[in-house]
């Protein structure tokens, strides 16, 4: 989690995609909170492709589909990640 921010615990919402997932993270305030996401998915999902943007809110990750897994590795890095509409 990012020390330079203080990090709320905002819904966030998520879509499934053909070959991948998006998970919109409302408390990813910086590009330091979207480098922590991003290596943490990255790191449990070999091959996973991972796009992080905190300007955006949201997380996008290709060659992954299981919610699931996505929200948990988040959730333990230390943010808030919850299904789209």
């Amino acid at each position: 989690m990012c020390s330079s921010h203080q990090h709320s615990h905002d819904h966030a919402s998520t879509s499934a995609t053909g070959a991948g997932l998006s998970v919109r993270v409302e408390d990813m305030t910086c590009g330091h909170c979207a480098g922590t996401i991003k290596s943490a998915i990255e790191s449990s999902i070999p091959g996973a492709k991972v796009t992080a943007s905190p300007e955006a809110k949201l997380v996008s990750v290709e060659g992954a589909s299981d919610f699931a897994q996505i929200s948990g590795i988040i959730t333990l890095a230390g943010y808030t990640p919850t299904p789209a509409h």
